[in-house]
């Protein structure tokens, strides 16, 4: 099996932006996310904060804190055959005690932080699902206090901090690289 990284952080830090670097590597990837989008695709609602949140709660009343971790996990497994994989956006500690437990040293946590106030900012002026300033604290008390998003980060192995240019993130990420050997 090839390396796996998790990627987690909170909405807006740069979690995509840091994928897009590991797939320039080679790496493969997984988007946690996409479980959340599939389903609303599948039920007809409209993207919006409400809803992404509405069903990631229900997938995991229904499955556990764990769900998106349990619903990926043949993914994973399947796509590390052949590639290093990152996976972008997991959130709970549930989903990472599972993962643990199930890819061992195979596994590593990179945790992606980005001050409060400039996530704000990125979330307000992205192209995709823009947020307001009200949707994000709405979205950051829902993650922290439903979802156990803080766990993971945490518990990160690595941590990258993410207050500047795309350069200065790659530079960070090169530094990562660096310190895997």
């Amino acid at each position: 099996m090839h390396k796996i990284v998790a990627i987690v952080g909170m909405c807006g830090s740069g979690k995509s932006e840091l994928t897009q670097l590991f797939l320039a590597d080679g790496y493969d990837s997984i988007h946690f996310g996409d479980v959340t989008m599939n389903e609303m695709k599948r039920r007809g609602l409209p993207v919006c904060e409400a809803n992404e949140r509405s069903i990631r709660e229900e997938v995991r009343a229904k499955y556990g804190l764990g769900a998106y971790a349990i619903i990926l996990l043949p993914e994973i497994l399947e796509k590390a055959k052949n590639a290093p994989l990152v996976l972008d956006g997991l959130y709970s500690w549930s989903e990472l005690k599972y993962l643990r437990e199930k890819l061992g040293e195979d596994i590593s946590v990179l945790a992606i932080i980005t001050n409060r106030a400039l996530r704000k900012q990125r979330l307000a002026c992205r192209d995709i699902r823009p947020l307001t300033s009200e949707e994000v604290d709405r979205r950051d008390a829902a993650e922290i206090e439903n979802l156990e998003k803080g766990g993971p980060i945490s518990a990160a192995d690595y941590y990258v901090l993410n207050n500047g240019t795309p350069e200065e993130l790659k530079a960070q990420y090169e530094a990562w690289k660096a310190s895997q050997g």
